[in-house]
């Protein structure tokens, strides 16, 4: 059958040339895709172009807001309270229910040491919490309690004398006559989804309010919900002891206009 296919073949191409007969011969071009598909692994492994300025905003996050710069649940944004520059982000979340001290960056060493566990650097937030912890509660918090099957790293917990001086938020807890409550200044050293809600709940106190005060030696003293400012040149080398890092020049220059 083959050898018969060869000889039609050989006699269709003679008859072709006793005619002179010319034949074309559609081409047909195979595309490669010019798409090339890559793993989430090479994206992480492709190194980011360094930014020629480096800048370090603290942002009172108020109530209410997502801790993002794009709106997907018809709240409001971190981009709600710039400008800021397009290439800065959170270095550390809060919920929306959350308020208190965001910093925004775009050095990646920085960001980088903020959010990996092993440096430990202290988050200290202001909570009040339902009802007053017995001195046992306290104790457990600063021990480590069970969070999802994992103990919580040791904490700093103190129950203050007085309600400390915060701005008021938009959306009054609630209030009940017969429930007292209790602020707590708390701090760790890790940073768990929800832990510090988790925390107080464990104990048998919910949280009311959540608020953080500080990340190390950076604080949200002057600024109102909403404001930010710039993080100074000694803030940023206190802060890089903290997190044992090397003092690098210009990593806070005077921000530009964006």
């Amino acid at each position: 059958m083959v050898l018969h296919g060869i000889a039609v073949f050989q006699l269709f191409l003679l008859l072709i040339n006793i005619n002179n007969l010319t034949l074309t011969v559609p081409t047909i071009t195979f595309r490669r895709d010019q798409k090339k598909k890559v793993s989430k692994a090479e994206i992480h492994r492709t190194k980011r172009k360094s930014p020629s300025v480096l800048y370090n905003i603290l942002l009172f996050k108020p109530y209410g807001v997502i801790c993002q710069f794009s709106d997907t649940e018809g709240k409001q944004t971190l981009a709600d309270f710039g400008p800021f520059p397009n290439d800065v982000y959170p270095a550390g979340r809060l919920d929306s229910d959350s308020e208190g001290l965001i910093l925004l960056t775009n050095d990646g060493d920085l960001q980088h040491s903020l959010l990996e566990p092993k440096f430990e650097h202290p988050r200290t937030y202001l909570v009040q919490v339902e009802h007053i912890p017995t001195e046992e509660g306290l104790q457990k918090l600063r021990e480590g309690v069970i969070i999802e099957g994992i103990k919580t790293l040791p904490a700093e917990v103190e129950l203050l004398e007085k309600e400390p001086r915060l701005p008021e938020r938009p959306v009054p807890i609630r209030f009940r006559k017969t429930v007292p409550t209790a602020w707590l200044q708390i701090v760790l050293r890790e940073g768990r989804n929800r832990q510090v809600r988790k925390m107080t709940a464990a104990i048998g106190h919910p949280a009311l309010r959540l608020v953080r005060y500080a990340i190390a030696n950076l604080t949200i003293d002057g600024l109102q919900p909403g404001e930010h400012r710039d993080v100074t040149e000694p803030e940023l080398r206190f802060l890089q002891r903290i997190l044992g890092q090397k003092n690098t020049k210009q990593r806070n220059q005077q921000r530009r206009s964006f």
